[in-house]
């Protein structure tokens, strides 16, 4: 039963499963969607739907296999069919089981000339003519299980509408980062702990009781991470320039890290466009706030992630020529891609978030992905979206 609608989701990006997808027709064998379409909306994605990322998805897909159900002027047709094929027994309740058993295709549209040829005028109310409200299978307004809307707008909330909306779209983990997804988001960053990285440097003196005891009596030291927080990053933004307009995305993932405490140390640099020379500790990127690089990888040890935001967009002479640079406070005496060499070897825990869409990062689309190519040889990249920044911290995790 349905099994178009399990495959739509599948093909919209909804992980369900085959045994979430046999608890929802039990869920329907025993009558969880009480009888309605819009109650199987909710039961289906109550149960189908691990994530909120994927409420949308579910949506896309409710609307695209449901769609035109309540529109028998243009999809009457279909929506018979699927009445009649696809509502089993048991999703009827059994005052309403009758009108479904006995609902035929040509009867309805024979019971529909008749009254159209006999009534002659509105009407509301009641059981039989065409028109709002009472529970007639014909019209608006009403409710009628086995009926069929002609006109007007449902006031009973319909399922297919709701999908419609798409209320929950900036769940989607494919849309770009706001502030309540940043939130969000950030929680992963928890994954970057000594509790799951580190050396087991500390006694665990209940695995150790426990061990020797499994062990008859021989002793068994059992080491484990320690608790305190050892993760050390450094975030390194692109400011100005092409950048200008991520300047609020930007800002939000430096006020939403900025407050994270799950980090022993955090700091925060600058570059315009590529890494020479020079590093800033203000965005302004000018000569007074300026960092020689080469101080910057001698003080920072090889443990701290490093994590790089920038649309990775630029000429490509910036990054393969010696004076390339377009930032006049850069002698930029070396070829940017020796500076970001310098960097990725120094620090083998790194990622570059890049805020521009994945689909530009192909230069026969975008002549700047032209640079997004070549920096990509170097450090992986991943999109600055929920499931970019979860594919990077999954990334920051192993040695590049």
């Amino acid at each position: 039963m349905f099994v178009n609608f399990f495959y739509e989701l599948k093909r919209t990006g909804v992980p369900v499963s085959l045994t979430e997808w046999m608890t929802l027709m039990e869920a329907l064998s025993k009558g969880l969607a009480f009888s309605s379409l819009s109650g199987f909306y909710y039961l289906a994605r109550a149960v189908l739907v691990k994530s909120e990322a994927h409420f949308d998805s579910y949506d896309i897909a409710f609307q695209n296999y449901f769609k035109g159900i309540e529109t028998p002027a243009d999809v009457l047709e279909q929506a018979m069919e699927w009445l009649k094929d696809a509502l089993p027994p048991y999703l009827i309740s059994p005052e309403d089981r009758k009108l479904f058993q006995e609902w035929d295709l040509d009867k309805l549209r024979r019971e529909l000339d008749e009254r159209l040829k006999t009534q002659d005028g509105q009407h509301h109310g009641g059981s039989k003519w065409i028109g709002t409200g009472g529970r007639s299978p014909f019209g608006h307004g009403g409710y009628n299980p086995a009926g069929v809307r002609i006109g007007g707008e449902s006031t009973n909330r319909s399922a297919v509408k709701v999908a419609a909306e798409r209320r929950y779209r900036g769940y989607r983990g494919d849309e770009t980062l706001g502030v309540r997804q940043f939130e969000v988001a950030l929680r992963k960053l928890r994954q970057l702990t000594s509790r799951t990285d580190g050396e087991k440097d500390v006694l665990d003196l209940d695995g150790t009781i426990d061990a020797t005891c499994r062990n008859a009596g021989r002793l068994e030291l059992v080491w484990d991470r320690s608790r305190k927080n050892t993760m050390k990053v450094v975030v390194v933004m692109d400011s100005g320039g092409s950048m200008d307009e991520y300047i609020d995305l930007c800002s939000q993932l430096f006020s939403a890290v900025n407050r994270s405490t799950h980090f022993k140390d955090l700091k925060f640099y600058y570059f315009h466009n590529c890494i020479y020379e020079n590093i800033y500790v203000n965005p302004s990127c000018v000569s007074r706030y300026a960092v020689k690089t080469y101080d910057f990888l001698r003080d920072l040890d090889p443990e701290y992630r490093l994590i790089i935001v920038g649309d990775a967009s630029m000429s490509p002479s910036e990054l393969t020529m010696v004076g390339g640079a377009l930032d006049w406070d850069s002698m930029n005496n070396e070829p940017g891609l020796v500076w970001l060499e310098r960097l990725i070897k120094r620090f083998p825990h790194a990622v570059w978030l890049n805020p521009v869409p994945y689909q530009w990062w192909d230069p026969r689309l975008n002549y700047g992905a032209h640079s997004i190519v070549l920096i990509r040889k170097l450090f992986p990249m991943f999109e600055l979206t929920l499931d970019g920044l979860e594919q990077a911290i999954k990334s920051l995790k192993v040695k590049f």
